[in-house]
């Protein structure tokens, strides 16, 4: 996944770099505020997806003594790290420049290099967000989930941002055209900075949502309730549990999950699970052999300690056939009660 992932995004950031630097000429050729809005929105895109491929590379480090559980949620801080650059690089700067734009309007000249630039952009960010649909897709089949639930819940945050981000970008490109279209027609360049303060508001709302997903993410955020009652049914359906408590699981990064329970187990079963390993006949003589306290109290001591490692195989079987059965399950947590 991680490998798709970057492969994917590679794509996507050459694109990003050669709409952007287009974009760039065609606002130096006609000082379109609409299409210096749409730069910085190219540019905040190209920044978003460097971080993004950062958090991707640091998030499959393997595990530390510092970092026991590994370092799965690196992808969540540096995406959160891209949407308050978003917010204030792309959105604050972008709508500064209209609202400047509708206090001192300015002529503006050569419209047709930006009406050219922004078809291609059309074109080149329409194909990514094909791509972005895809992989967001193909993620949702892997997870189990609906298209719409995993751009709203769904794990990896590298995929859906840049879904979000594309689909922003051609609705960008989409306003840029109407507004300078009005420009053009009606030869007021006050749609020109509308535009731009129109653009900035899309950016901001973009990372206002991308903040608040990653946010959610960082703090610990239970996965969907089939799947947990999914690593319950494990746990219920094992002749060795009596009852399960306090459950939880939360998502520590793409593709990795932590479970926890409090685990009230049959002593009888677990017994019976030791006494099956003994002959039961050589018990018996051992038993009749007895005749004093100390020696009863040796015996029962000796087989005490033998339930009590058994109490232990067994969790480690139970932890590892819920790990069997939901791969995404990375670190089992079972409190015996």
């Amino acid at each position: 996944m991680a490998l798709d992932c970057s492969y994917f995004q590679e794509r996507v950031l050459r694109n990003n770099l050669a709409v952007m630097l287009f974009k760039f000429g065609a606002y130096l050729h006609s000082g379109s505020a609409t299409m210096l809005s749409e730069s910085i929105h190219s540019l905040a895109d190209m920044l978003n997806q460097c971080l993004l491929a950062v958090g991707i590379m640091q998030s499959i480090k393997k595990p530390s003594p510092d970092h026991p559980y590994g370092w799965s949620r690196a992808r969540y801080v540096y995406s959160l790290i891209s949407g308050v650059g978003i917010f204030f690089l792309g959105a604050g700067v972008t709508m500064y420049h209209g609202v400047s734009g509708l206090m001192n309007p300015a002529p503006l000249e050569n419209l047709t290099m930006a009406y050219t630039i922004l078809a291609g952009s059309f074109l080149v960010e329409g194909a990514t967000l094909l791509l972005a649909i895809g992989q967001v897709r193909k993620s949702a089949r892997e997870s189990g989930m609906s298209f719409k639930e995993y751009v709203i819940r769904g794990r990896d945050p590298s995929a859906v941002t840049v879904l979000l981000e594309d689909g922003a970008a051609v609705a960008g490109v989409m306003l840029a055209t109407c507004c300078l279209g009005l420009t053009s027609y009606t030869g007021s360049s006050v749609f020109d900075a509308l535009g731009s303060v129109m653009i900035g508001g899309l950016l901001g709302s973009f990372a206002v949502f991308l903040i608040g997903r990653n946010a959610d993410f960082l703090i610990g955020r239970s996965i969907p309730i089939n799947r947990i009652q999914q690593i319950i049914e494990v746990l219920e359906s094992d002749i060795v549990v009596r009852s399960i408590h306090d459950v939880k699981a939360t998502e520590m990064g793409a593709d990795v999950v932590r479970f926890k329970a409090e685990v009230n187990f049959d002593g009888r079963e677990i017994t019976r699970c030791h006494l099956n390993r003994v002959d039961m006949e050589l018990l018996l003589e051992e038993v009749q052999q007895l005749t004093t306290v100390p020696e009863l109290e040796l015996f029962l001591l000796e087989h005490g300690e033998e339930v009590i490692d058994m109490l232990g195989q067994q969790v480690d079987r139970i932890e590892k056939n819920i790990k069997k059965r939901n791969p995404e399950v990375r670190h089992v947590d079972l409190e015996i009660l």
